[in-house]
């Protein structure tokens, strides 16, 4: 897909790449250049485990916005933690 910088510097990213990537309004997102390449990726939310009876849950803060996690999210955190 194809689109355009306006003269302020912002890009619209297609409905369909916002949707595929889960991207929604007022998420942020880290900005990477590698390789001459500039790449998109949503800033996962802040969170932390927490033993709920006799389990690992993973928890984000009561002032976060409101997310749904998802599994690679869950095991990123796991894994991190785990080191």
């Amino acid at each position: 897909m194809r689109t355009t910088i306006d003269a302020a510097g912002r890009v619209v990213i297609p409905k369909q790449l916002r949707r595929a990537a889960s991207l929604e309004p007022g998420q942020e997102i880290e900005i990477i250049e590698r390789d001459g390449r500039i790449e998109i990726e949503p800033v996962a939310p802040p969170m932390t485990l927490a033993e709920r009876d006799g389990f690992l849950a993973a928890e984000l803060p009561e002032d976060a916005a409101e997310a749904t996690l998802t599994a690679d999210q869950v095991r990123d955190l796991l894994e991190r933690t785990r080191r």
